[in-house]
């Protein structure tokens, strides 16, 4: 059982303006890289950062600048799944939280649309960079075992709430896998949502360990 403590990768990751300096006014410079490219703590301040860019050098919002959106970790990525989720005309929904979270009086539909356009790319950008890290994972395993891992049915367990409730962000995260891994290895690929996989895992790695102790002392 290896902890990859994946969320630690900092080096070769695509990152943009909006990474770079969200990064260097986090409490962790230069750390834990992967992790704001994926991580559900992130993925709304990134989108946040766009859209203060997009409202100051634009009229995304008119001829305001709400100043709510100018502060850190306002808008949060359940934000950005509520806005996705809204299938509305006019997205009402979209509507409701720009005014309610960041303050924003008044938005057209086209601004509306914009915003849920972004916050895709960023979620699109973040499943899939995580799909491609767990793909990397079974490619390393398939190597290391000489084959014994793709082919076979294999089960990928996932925890937290990010994949549990993001039906856009656990889509892009599948697609990548099976992007990268070929549609034949995929069939036998189950991804499954686990609720609490620490205790699990942790709990299987106790009884696994504790076999192995009653083994050695019968030998």
């Amino acid at each position: 059982i290896i902890n990859t403590e994946w969320g630690a990768f900092s080096d070769g990751l695509p990152l943009t303006e909006f990474d770079k300096d969200m990064d260097a006014e986090s409490i962790n410079p230069g750390e834990q890289i992967f992790e704001k490219t994926i991580s559900g703590m992130y993925l709304g301040e990134i989108v946040r950062r766009v859209l203060a860019r997009m409202a100051q050098e634009s009229d995304l919002f008119g001829h305001s600048f709400a100043d709510k959106l100018a502060e850190p970790f306002v808008l949060r990525t359940p934000h950005l799944c509520a806005m996705q989720q809204d299938n509305s005309e006019d997205l009402g929904e979209v509507e409701s939280i720009l005014h309610d979270i960041i303050g924003v009086n008044q938005s057209s539909v086209a601004a509306r649309r914009v915003i849920v356009e972004v916050s895709d790319c960023i979620v699109k950008r973040g499943g899939r960079l995580a799909g491609a890290g767990i793909a990397g994972i079974l490619q390393k395993m398939e190597n290391d075992s000489k084959g014994l891992i793709l082919g076979r049915r294999t089960v990928v367990a996932m925890d937290g709430g990010l994949y549990e409730n993001y039906p856009q962000y656990r889509s892009y995260m599948v697609e990548a896998m099976a992007e990268l891994l070929g549609p034949r290895d995929m069939e036998h690929i189950v991804v499954e949502h686990t609720k609490d996989g620490s205790g699990i895992g942790a709990a299987l790695l106790a009884a696994a360990n504790s076999k192995y102790a009653a083994a050695q002392l019968l030998a």
